[in-house]
């Protein structure tokens, strides 16, 4: 896959205002997919769905601790998202 088009499809996971919550919740640090449902207050498989964009394109991390899946963001690579941008200016 090109560059350009990995690049996009990066910024089209930031198109989606549930994406974006999930972030902004996931900037205070490492949280449980059930406080994400109840700070979302969305379906589990409408969380799964969002989950899997933001951890294949490696915006988010997650870890397995029991039946649960605890979320965290890449930070590593938001940095790398923001020097694009910042290269674009």
């Amino acid at each position: 896959m090109e560059k350009s088009e990995k690049n996009a499809k990066v910024f089209k996971a930031f198109c989606d205002s549930n994406r974006l919550r999930i972030i902004e919740f996931l900037k205070n640090g490492e949280e449980c997919a059930c406080k994400l449902l109840e700070q979302l207050d969305i379906e589990q498989s409408t969380l799964s769905h969002h989950m899997k964009i933001l951890c294949d394109l490696e915006i988010v991390k997650s870890r397995k601790c029991g039946k649960w899946i605890h979320y965290s963001l890449n930070k590593e690579k938001l940095t790398e998202i923001k020097i694009i941008i910042d290269n674009m200016i």
